[in-house]
């Protein structure tokens, strides 16, 4: 009795010191601006993010891309298969809130000592009237074994919802590879169409400085140009074919990291480079910056993160109450298969309760405690962190677009100068008026300035597909 006693002392300690152990944890909030910036003029507009990327992508090469990279991406199909482990733990978390129930088959042969307990009673013991206890005791089973651990304090079912929160997560988790996924898509695609309208350009330019060395070759046969101005030229000529090469393998680059995405080998990229100069909206919708919270996938994921670490901290505290087990079997048994079904002769059962307190692990247990609540902290603060990028992203992105629109006008400008400025430097060459290095500084610029407007057209649209991104479009 005193030994009983000890262990309802030990047991009520066990108890009364879980009140200490805090699972409402907090850190210091952080509030979301109300306004991304001022440069956004449509933000009572609904959010870009809405629309379906098929509405936002509206070219049909593109489009066909982003379906087969969905359908065959890598990364996307071992996110999937993170849904599916994630789901195959809450089946797991609810089979532990249930009765476990097994088939018992089984048999033995048992000899006791003549000079025990056990081996003297059986001497002299009938097992069957006429029949002597056997020395070697066989022992046969069939039925059924249950154990079922009663869920008092909401140990399990705070591990069934922390897995159900995790596979919540997994699924935003793979909502973001979605995302990124057609933001690469897009983006890698804008760059192609860029790089083929700068092929283009240097091709025309190469055109035009071959009629020009031409040019200037008649003119050394005329005896009115040197051979320094026709090295000049040539040199000039040389250069921009090379320039020509190197785009033309950084075309194949990126076609192959197209490729990577669609899950194929190298093969060419279909595009249509026609509409790389058409007019992009002059705003974004990028709505309020709350709506990111249920836009972004990796917002939503790293909320569900908290979710599922509330929940294993919840069951981490339950873990120093006692645990109530039950088990039972029902079967036949007999020492003889003749008797195994002599019902009810044969029929055995048990039923048995155990209580179980944690009394010696406490430090274990509370090491998992620990551990709990700093994973719980460490998801809020990437909870926090994840949000104040998101907001960065898109207000970076917005500016960038403001910003690009100005320079893009002042680039079209400075573009249309030095392009009239190349046929003047040749009239007045050819007259007299100009020289030789006055015609090549203007076709230099002017191929300079044809490309920085091409990669400011193309930096427009990558800010735009961006936005998009940031904002939480692309998976819907």
């Amino acid at each position: 009795m005193r030994n009983i006693a000890y262990g309802f002392v030990f047991l009520l300690l066990d108890v009364t010191g879980c009140s200490s152990l805090n699972t409402t944890l907090s850190i210091p909030e952080k509030t979301l601006p109300d306004t991304f910036a001022q440069t956004d003029e449509s933000k009572d507009v609904p959010t870009v993010a809405n629309l379906n990327w098929r509405d936002y992508f509206t070219d049909k090469p593109l489009q066909h891309l982003i379906d087969e990279a969905v359908k065959n991406n890598p990364d996307l199909h071992i996110a999937l298969q993170r849904i599916e482990m994630s789901r195959s733990s809450v089946k797991l978390a609810n089979g532990a809130l249930l009765p476990q129930v097994n088939l018992n088959v089984g048999g033995s042969v048992q000899r006791f000592g003549l000079y025990t307990m056990d081996g003297a009673g059986n001497a002299t013991t009938e097992i069957t009237p006429g029949q002597m206890v056997p020395t070697n005791l066989p022992d046969m089973y069939l039925g059924v074994q249950s154990s079922w651990e009663i869920d008092v304090w909401g140990k399990l079912r705070n591990q069934r919802q922390s897995a159900i929160s995790a596979y919540l997560s997994s699924v935003e988790g793979t909502n973001f590879v979605i995302s990124t996924l057609v933001a690469d898509i897009a983006s890698y695609y804008t760059e192609l169409l860029s790089l083929d309208n700068a092929l283009d350009t240097i091709e025309q330019t190469i055109k035009k400085q071959q009629e020009a060395l031409d040019v200037i070759e008649r003119q050394k046969e005329a005896g009115r140009a040197n051979e320094l101005a026709v090295q000049q030229f040539q040199a000039q000529l040389l250069n921009t074919q090379i320039l020509e090469k190197n785009v033309q393998q950084h075309i194949i680059e990126v076609e192959n990291k197209i490729n990577v995405l669609l899950g194929s080998y190298p093969q060419p990229i279909k595009r249509n480079k026609a509409i790389f100069f058409d007019a992009l909206p002059m705003q974004i919708a990028s709505g309020f910056p709350s709506e990111l919270l249920t836009n972004r996938p990796d917002i939503r994921e790293a909320g569900f993160k908290i979710q599922a670490t509330h929940f294993d901290l919840t069951a981490a505290k339950a873990a120093f109450y006692p645990n109530f087990n039950i088990t039972a079997s029902l079967g036949f048994q007999a020492f003889n298969p003749e008797f195994l079904f002599s019902s009810p002769a044969s029929i055995a059962y048990s039923v048995a309760g155990t209580l179980v307190a944690p009394i010696i692990n406490m430090n274990a247990l509370k090491a998992q405690f620990n551990t709990a609540q700093a994973n719980q902290l460490s998801a809020m603060y990437h909870y926090q962190k994840t949000v104040l990028n998101a907001y960065v992203e898109v207000a970076n992105q917005l500016l960038t677009i403001h910003n690009l629109q100005q320079i893009n006008v002042l680039k079209n400008q400075q573009n249309a100068v030095l392009k009239h400025s190349v046929e003047t430097a040749s009239e007045l060459y050819k007259t007299a008026r100009a020289s030789y290095l006055e015609v090549l500084l203007a076709q230099q610029n002017a191929l300079q300035s044809n490309l920085e407007l091409i990669d400011v057209i193309k930096q427009q649209r990558l800010s735009a597909i961006n936005v998009y991104k940031a904002l939480g479009g692309g998976w819907k």
